[in-house]
């Protein structure tokens, strides 16, 4: 049984809400706002305005720079997000890829170990902040004084804990500790900041996923493993859509339509990849742009499996 979310950001007011109504009412079970400052909406405003109109959907960034987040700033948003969907938000991290988000706050990016570490220590401290805890931290990393988060209080004793990621180490930790693991499948970023080679080969998901498996060694739950879908088509040609994808990525056609990160095919097609990725991978949830939402939307009750589960009770 798969279960889908969203990412999207907004452009207007009634778009987004209309989004937002549509994604709740189809079945999708969250949605998500992407966090680039300077390049997007502020996620946690719209996700507000998101929880107005909708009354079960998840809600969370998707996810947010900890290099350019602090501590008490990012947990005050979360928790705030929380109180005003009653008990909906979800709290989604990365170690932040993007150069110039880096600078625009003073602050040079750090070298790939450094933004793991850095991640690792906002992620930390949030979930302290958000537990009722004082946090004091001062390291190379990060700062932080005597900070408590004192009100608003969040609704849920938990909130849910993504860490997006291909990096290795982050990859350990996040299976020690995260709730979701988000794999991005991506690789070494390129020159503009925001875009990625792909890391979406068998071999290099099965080295992704020991490394999640290794964290979580000794957990009496192991965190949910999520794909970021980069790619979805709904059609009776799914090797000539692969290939326009192949092209792009270096990959070969068949090895887009064995990957997580893509999803196309027939409706049949489709409903048969995503429950052999959760065969052969253990991914059993799947973040879509917001383009993939029609789509995607009549095949919701298949990928959950709730056809098959109706089936069953009649008989």
């Amino acid at each position: 049984m798969a279960t889908f979310s969203v990412q999207a950001h907004p452009t207007d007011a009634a778009s987004w809400t209309e989004l937002a109504r549509t994604v709740e009412a189809a079945g999708f079970d969250a949605l998500f706002a992407a966090d680039h400052p300077g390049d997007c909406a502020s996620p946690f405003v719209a996700l507000a305005a998101a929880a107005a109109v909708t009354s079960t959907l998840g809600l969370g960034s998707y996810v947010s720079n900890a290099g350019v987040r602090e501590p008490i700033l990012l947990a005050a948003d979360v928790a705030t997000l929380d109180v005003v969907s009653g008990g909906r938000a979800r709290l989604g991290l990365g170690a932040g890829h993007t150069p110039v988000e880096w600078r625009a706050v003073g602050r040079e990016r750090p070298d790939v170990a450094g933004r793991v570490r850095r991640c690792v220590a906002v992620a930390e401290a949030v979930r302290s902040l958000l537990a009722g805890h004082e946090v004091t931290v001062d390291t190379e990393e990060l700062t932080a004084h005597s900070a408590r988060l004192k009100e608003p209080r969040p609704v849920q004793d938990r909130i849910p804990l993504t860490v997006g990621t291909a990096n290795s180490t982050l990859l350990r930790w996040a299976g020690a500790h995260a709730d979701v693991v988000g794999l991005t499948g991506f690789g070494r970023t390129l020159p503009d900041g925001h875009q990625h080679t792909v890391r979406w080969r068998a071999e290099q998901i099965e080295a992704q996923l020991a490394q999640v498996a290794a964290g979580a060694a000794g957990r009496d739950t192991p965190p949910v493993l999520e794909a970021l879908v980069q790619h979805v088509a709904v059609t009776d040609d799914a090797e000539a859509a692969a290939a326009v994808t192949a092209a792009e990525t270096g990959l070969t056609p068949a090895e887009v339509l064995a990957t997580p990160f893509v999803l196309i095919g027939t409706p049949d097609e489709i409903v048969s990849a995503v429950a052999g990725h959760e065969r052969r991978w253990g991914v059993t949830r799947f973040v879509v742009r917001a383009g993939a939402v029609d789509a995607l939307a009549p095949l919701l009750p298949r990928l959950a499996g709730k056809e098959l589960d109706f089936e069953h009770t009649r008989k």
